[in-house]
């Protein structure tokens, strides 16, 4: 199926017992030879025996066999289908001279071979199924797979190119509906899905707490400026777990990366050997040295010297969670709530469907059975440097899971026909450039 290139499928993980050719043509039709020319695509030819393991590895994938011959055949039909269209793929690849490097294939040839190897006990068990299963030495195992990934790479750099020339086709919505009707039975069941708004209170440090932490922070610059090895105190004296042991190495950064306003102004400030007066932002004191600059992009390190918080902060901020929830079940703005309450370090909410088996075990818990419109009761998370936060949901999308209805996925059914039919023009028009005779 055309399907197939659009995913670019990976080769399936070996399954020795389903890749056996005895065990597939026990359940072909008696009328067709086990072996001989089914089809030559320019001057290549396709045998009886590539078709045969084709449909092995889609049986090792989970591809059940049918039970009646008619069907056995038409299964035959469209495998060899696809294997003509492979062909013409690696023939047009070689036409557009495109190559493959031993770097694109061995690669995954040989993880393919660990994970078939872990499957035994031995060398020897090894070496005996493969051999019973008709796919010769480890060696010629290796080879054949190698020259596997090589047609697949190829086909898949051809594909890529042929993509840019493929026009949209029209799909209709009679189309639409009849491909949902054909495939319902096959599409995975819709999970229950969940999307939210949050408002994350993080305690604040005293007064007295933030002194302290600037005066080390001011010693720290002082010390720098007399000569002092700014990596050396970063690795000594920086609270940021990510880049202390790096020297406070903040890698290459573009404005918009991510860090927090006040530190990403001051950064593009400052010019290359350059050291930041310490600066404040919600995560604590920082100083900044700026290493190379070139176009957009500002190499830096910084120290954070983060004030201390102890229990009487994380109370307070339990309270003001407690608060913000009291506020937002009486009405009070979103926006005006978060304005006043909200960590601007962490992110306000989750606004696309997301999994709920997929949420952390706090969101889970405080989300369970939650309906759109729900407020949650503060829950307490984990900052990475071991400083607790407080978390308040609102639910704006609650979905239960079950089957997808059309209307949910029409648009993406539609996407994908019309893909799909763009693409097999594609192919039908390198068929008619083809040299192209079936004979199965």
């Amino acid at each position: 199926m055309i399907k197939r290139f659009i995913l670019a499928a990976a080769i399936a993980p070996l399954s020795l017992a389903a890749q056996i050719p005895a065990a597939a043509t026990s359940n072909v039709p008696p009328s067709l030879p086990i072996d001989r020319v089914v089809a030559i695509i320019g001057d290549q030819p396709l045998l009886w025996s590539d078709v045969l393991t084709a449909i092995n590895q889609r049986r090792a994938q989970g591809l059940q066999l049918p039970a009646d011959s008619a069907a056995q055949a038409a299964l035959a039909r469209s495998v060899l289908g696809d294997l003509v269209d492979e062909e013409i793929l690696v023939q047009k690849a070689k036409e557009m001279k495109l190559e493959v490097t031993d770097a694109d294939i061995t690669a995954g040839a040989d993880r393919q071979i660990k994970q078939a190897r872990a499957q035994f006990g031995s060398d020897e068990e090894y070496r005996n199924e493969l051999r019973k299963s008709g796919l010769g030495t480890p060696e010629e195992y290796r080879k054949g797979l190698i020259e596997q990934y090589r047609r697949q790479n190829l086909q898949q750099k051809a594909f890529a190119e042929l993509r840019k020339q493929a026009k949209p086709v029209n799909v209709s919505d009679e189309q639409v509906t009849a491909a949902f009707e054909k495939s319902r039975s096959d599409l995975q069941k819709r999970p229950a899905t969940v999307t939210f708004r949050q408002i994350i209170v993080a305690p604040h440090a005293s007064a007295a707490a933030k002194a302290k932490a600037r005066a080390r922070a001011d010693s720290l610059l002082a010390e720098i400026r007399k000569g002092g090895d700014f990596e050396q105190i970063a690795k000594r004296e920086s609270m940021d777990p990510g880049t202390k042991q790096l020297g406070g190495d903040l890698g290459w950064n573009r404005r918009g990366s991510g860090l927090v306003p006040e530190f990403e102004q001051m950064m593009f400030a400052l010019r290359p050997g350059e050291v930041s007066p310490v600066i404040e932002t919600a995560f604590g004191y920082h100083i900044i040295r700026v290493d190379r600059v070139q176009s957009a992009e500002v190499k830096a390190r910084h120290i954070l010297i983060a004030p201390l918080i102890d229990s009487t902060d994380v109370a307070a901020a339990k309270v003001e969670a407690d608060s913000v929830a009291t506020q937002w079940r009486r009405g009070v703005p979103y926006d005006t709530l978060v304005a006043k309450h909200h960590d601007p370090t962490e992110e306000k909410g989750v606004l696309q469907p997301f999994p709920r088996d997929s949420l952390p075990a706090s969101y889970s818990a405080a989300l369970a059975n939650a309906k759109a419109g729900a407020i949650t009761n503060p829950f307490q998370l984990a900052n990475p440097r071991g400083q607790p936060k407080f978390a308040v949901l609102q639910v704006v999308t609650a979905t239960d899971a079950g089957e997808y209805n059309q209307s949910e996925i029409r648009d993406q059914i539609r996407a994908q026909l019309s893909e799909e039919r763009s693409i097999r023009q594609l192919l039908d028009e390198l068929r008619k450039k083809t040299y192209v005779s079936i004979r199965m």
